[in-house]
């Protein structure tokens, strides 16, 4: 189990994702794998509008190219009366560096992005993307908690955490997470070359520690369940279920 005062130092982590009846993220085919629809991708747009920063792996960037934007106006509007830009600080991890300057994730788009990266890596990484991001030395090999401890050191309170498989695995596993929204669609990959939402790890919640599921909500033909998964999470805004 995490510290509680490590936790108190770190952004309050919500990890979002989709995935299949049979837990997976996508297809093990080149076309995007759609697993929402449009009533959630506007409740995941207020979850972006709600946070300080948005974080995905670098495999992500170079698979699914992601904006990782706030799209309705006005919540755009909102965060900037608040004094805010319009979007979440963009993060990524990467072991090797091997980013695209090029890719829509690193777009001047008013979006602060932030690149955390092994100490190795942090050369390649600073000639490929340094001109387009900020570049920062993560450890060797890159830790997730040095990443939320600088995250926080920079205003971030709230992260957003959406994928991909590597990620979420590495962040449950390490204890760092304090709510899952999992949205399951209505039917199967059926492909062990496909990506899960989580690979093989040590989780701290198992048969003997139960997450606590704090919401259950019909979407259309998806569900969303929502769990807590720290005493961090807001209590005030669990649900019956």
């Amino acid at each position: 189990m995490a510290d509680p005062a490590t936790a108190a130092h770190r952004p309050y982590v919500l990890l979002s994702c989709g995935m299949s009846i049979d837990g997976y993220l996508d297809s093990a085919t080149p076309q995007r794998l759609m697993l929402s629809n449009d009533t959630d991708f506007d409740r995941v747009d207020a979850e972006r509008a709600a946070s300080d920063a948005i974080l995905v792996g670098a495999a992500t960037i170079r698979r699914d190219n992601p904006r990782l934007l706030v799209r309705s106006p006005e919540r755009r509007a909102a965060r900037v009366a608040r004094g805010l830009p319009p979007s979440p600080t963009k993060v990524t991890v990467t072991r090797h560096g091997d980013l695209d300057p090029e890719a829509r994730f690193f777009a001047r788009d008013g979006a602060e992005k932030l690149v955390y990266c092994a100490s190795s890596a942090v050369p390649v990484a600073r000639s490929r993307v340094g001109d387009v991001a900020t570049v920062v030395d993560a450890g060797q090999p890159a830790s997730l908690h040095r990443v939320c401890c600088d995250l926080a050191s920079r205003g971030v309170r709230r992260l957003m955490v959406e994928g991909g498989g590597t990620v979420h695995t590495q962040v449950l596993g390490a204890d760092l997470a304090d709510e899952l929204q999992l949205v399951v669609a209505p039917f199967f990959v059926g492909s062990s070359r496909a990506t899960r939402f989580v690979g093989d790890g040590d989780f701290p919640w198992n048969p003997e520690r139960r997450a606590t599921l704090a919401e259950v909500r019909q979407m259309g033909d998806v569900v969303l369940l929502r769990y807590a998964l720290s005493p961090r999470f807001p209590a005030d805004r669990a649900e019956a279920t």
